[in-house]
């Protein structure tokens, strides 16, 4: 496989999509860049990947910083010499009922968890450009397929990422550059576990409603992520790819 150069967002929590992401790529021998708003911890996960023999680098930055993305790219580009994948990983969820939910709060899941994968797309899109290929995966959620009550700007948010991500594949699709979005459904991450934690009741009801009656495993969505980054998906753009132990299809 041959290596190459990718940019992960939002990778600093050990069991976190980001970084299950970032550890399955660095695993298939690419060189990977976490970010993550927490620089510390990001740091430290890509110590724990060097650790292992493997070719990591860990950074600050905050994802709705224009300025920050051209740094960030500029910075790893100028390393390396190219960047060949972007995961727009990083998120947040707000989870409040329209009447509850203010204006900043609306705001704010609007920036961080959609105008953010606009900054790094047209952030990155040059270098891809340039060198006549590159491949950008945008983290959506079943979220941003069907409602979800109580997470309308979460639903915003990620139905956002959804529509973008086709049109930036038209737009880019004859550069070499291929464009796609996936769709996590339930899945094991450190936020669930807290989650559950404060509603234990939840879990089963949670199971039990899942067709393959288990939430899914971090490593679930890393493998789709890698796929997409790959090679082997080399005429894939545009795409939607749901990976929710068939929740969606009831």
């Amino acid at each position: 496989m041959t290596s190459k150069t990718i940019i992960v967002t939002g990778a600093a929590s050990a069991g976190g999509l980001g970084f299950a992401t970032a550890r399955l790529l660095a695993r298939q021998g690419h060189a990977v860049t976490l970010t993550d708003l927490d620089g510390d911890a990001a740091a430290a996960r890509a110590e724990e990947l060097r650790a292992e023999g493997l070719t990591a680098t860990g950074l600050a930055q905050d994802v709705t910083d224009e300025a920050g993305w051209a740094a960030l790219i500029a910075q790893v580009s100028g390393e390396t010499g190219r960047i060949d994948g972007l995961v727009n990983n990083a998120g947040i969820a707000v989870l409040k009922w329209t009447a509850d939910l203010d204006s900043a709060a609306w705001d704010r899941q609007i920036d961080v968890n959609l105008k953010s994968v606009y900054l790094g797309c047209r952030a990155v899109l040059p270098v891809m450009e340039a060198q006549g290929s590159g491949s950008i995966v945008n983290l959506s959620s079943i979220a941003g397929l069907v409602g979800v009550a109580g997470a309308s700007a979460y639903a915003a948010s990620k139905g956002g990422v959804r529509l973008y991500s086709k049109a930036l594949a038209l737009e880019v699709a004859a550069k070499g550059i291929r464009v796609n979005s996936v769709h996590p459904g339930v899945i094991w991450t450190e936020m669930q576990k807290v989650a559950i934690e404060d509603n234990p009741d939840q879990y089963d009801a949670i199971n039990a409603a899942i067709p393959m009656k288990r939430m899914g495993e971090p490593d679930d969505i890393g493998e789709m992520i890698a796929f997409l980054i790959s090679d082997r998906a080399k005429y894939v753009t545009g795409g939607e790819f749901v990976v929710d132990g068939g929740l969606t299809a009831q």
